[in-house]
């Protein structure tokens, strides 16, 4: 980090008030930035154009967590110590800032699956890919949904013992389903039928004479389908062998239950028992803490730690593990990206992930681990094959980067991390309530395989005009119909944190800080006034007037 020495200007005639109240003559930490202003006509690497790419950018000497917190809610973000923003009406592919909503934030079953693979190849060292698997981005999930996983918690059925009392079970089969999803389902259309009823018919190819409970549509007649219709309308659905197996299986244990209340003073209905268990189940989902943090019996096959790590080459965890993981990027860059050796060594690895702005700071109020950047290392049986490079904020957890050994993308590493930023960031709450965001970066809907971020919800984006954040859900119609949108459907706001006194922009000359209206009466030169207008247009008023803009 730069420490800047800073002392204030003193001034007569009432312009003392304007100046900061930084330190005299001491070692500061403060945002001290270089405004680099417009860039245009560079290759995108979303959509491959040659030049479209625009954006305006400065290079962040040092930067406070508030000042870079405000500037994330602003559409800026870092790659090292260089903070950009796109013009997002005039980039070919707008990228809008994404921020997930953790203490709501409910898995997918694509999510679950991810979890579930994870647990398995832990427990049991299973690591069969399934075909179909792609290598995936950072945070991608585009080939998870073809990975089947079966693999359920050894004191996690369906039914549980306590769910079941007084009722015993036994004798009985447990019923075992990939999800919680799946087992309300069937659950659901097992109860609204009679217990004593037939086991159903996998597919009714025949009518069945004196059925009373045959509904008018599977009454009509049979006709042959004509070629190229389709499946005969009339019939009813064929249905999975392995739903008919889990509907016969509640069958077999509801009887079971029934014979033992024979007799007993509380004779309840099986159907009753079964609608009350499954609306309690049904209440509470497995949250993504249940597939994380889980006993392991000492005979698992691998062990998994994750080590959260400060980006600073004081510290000694960091310092020791430098050497391993600037090779695992390599490794990941050459693999992933197609960069050649030149392109992602021990100096790109420093200047892009391990250079950071961001001053180190740990108030009482905060989190443990403070704030700052961290690099989250996963730690496979001694060895790193994972690392999500974020920034810990005072009101979110950034997401900067994440690459990962190749040799494991069937555990869906992208995915996986995500979800255990999202279960880190509910366990910094519980001390710091006001941390509760996960900001992923950029959503970009005009990229079809970057549309992903959309599926961790719930989700806002933020409005490039005005900077209010928007649910997702009414973003995506507007974003389908053209790729740059003002999401606040308020025609009449207007950005509330915008730049209202050029005058008071905190500006950084020969080590000593003043507001822009005396630096402007003391330079020399041509006027740099629409270059600094252009800045604090893009940062806003707030952060104008408390990073100090360096001029020369």
């Amino acid at each position: 980090m730069v420490a800047w020495r800073c002392r204030e200007q003193s001034v007569a005639g009432g312009e003392a008030p304007e100046l900061s109240t930084l330190g005299r003559l001491c070692t500061m930490h403060c945002t001290v930035v270089e405004y680099r202003g417009w860039k245009e006509g560079y290759r995108c690497g979303y959509c491959a154009s040659a030049q479209g790419k625009v954006s305006m950018g400065m290079w962040a000497h040092s930067m406070t967590v508030q000042d870079y917190q405000d500037l994330l809610d602003r559409g800026w973000r870092r790659s090292g110590k260089y903070v950009y923003k796109p013009i997002m009406n005039q980039t070919c592919c707008p990228q809008y800032t994404i921020r997930c909503r953790p203490l709501h934030f409910q898995p997918s079953k694509s999510h679950k699956k991810v979890l579930k693979k994870m647990l398995k190849f832990l427990a049991k060292g299973d690591s069969s890919k399934v075909a179909g698997d792609v290598t995936e981005e950072p945070m991608d999930s585009h080939g998870e949904d073809a990975v089947a996983c079966s693999f359920v918690l050894k004191n996690a059925s369906d039914i549980s013992q306590s769910e079941l009392k007084p009722l015993s079970v036994e004798e009985t089969e447990r019923v075992e389903t990939e999800d919680n999803d799946e087992e309300e389902e069937m659950k659901k259309e097992v109860i609204v039928k009679k217990v004593a009823s037939e086991p159903p018919q996998i597919c009714a190819d025949k009518d069945s004479a004196g059925s009373s409970e045959r509904s008018d549509s599977a009454k009509l007649v049979h006709t042959t389908p004509k070629p190229g219709k389709g499946a005969d309308l009339s019939k009813p659905p064929c249905r999975k062998a392995k739903d008919i197996r889990k509907e016969r299986k509640l069958h077999k244990l509801l009887q079971n239950q029934t014979h033992t209340l024979e007799g007993s003073p509380s004779q309840a209905e099986p159907q009753v028992l079964l609608s009350q268990n499954s609306n309690s189940k049904a209440n509470q989902p497995k949250s993504i803490e249940d597939f994380i943090f889980v006993s392991f019996p000492d005979d698992a096959t691998h062990q998994l730690e994750v080590r959260l790590v400060p980006v600073s080459f004081e510290d000694p965890q960091f310092k020791s593990s430098f050497s391993q993981s600037a090779t695992l990027f390599a490794k990941y860059q050459m693999a992933i990206h197609k960069d050649t050796p030149s392109e992602c060594g021990e100096y790109e690895f420093t200047r892009f992930l391990c250079d950071s702005p961001l001053e180190a700071e740990n108030p009482p109020s905060g989190p443990d681990c403070g704030y700052g950047s961290f690099h989250q290392q996963y730690w496979l049986d001694g060895k790193i094959i994972a690392v999500g490079v974020i920034d810990v904020l005072p009101y979110c957890i950034s997401s900067v980067y994440l690459y990962y050994d190749p040799d494991y993308t069937f555990l869906s590493l992208g995915v996986y991390s995500a979800l255990r930023e999202i279960a880190f960031i509910r366990q910094l709450r519980e001390k710091t309530s006001e941390l509760c965001y996960y900001y992923m970066g950029f959503y970009i809907h005009s990229c079809p395989k970057m549309r992903y971020k959309g599926q961790y919800r719930p989700s806002d984006l933020l409005c490039p005009e005005t900077y209010v954040w928007v649910p997702i859900e009414q973003c995506l119609p507007t974003l389908e119909h053209s790729k740059y949108c003002r999401f606040n459907q308020d025609l009449k706001a207007v950005d509330e944190g915008g730049i209202k006194e050029l005058g008071r922009v905190r500006v950084l000359h020969k080590r000593i800080v003043m507001p822009y209206s005396m630096y402007k009466k003391r330079r020399k030169g041509p006027s740099d006034e629409a270059n600094v207008q252009q800045y604090a247009s893009l940062v806003g008023q707030t952060c104008s007037e408390r990073m100090l803009l360096f001029r020369n």
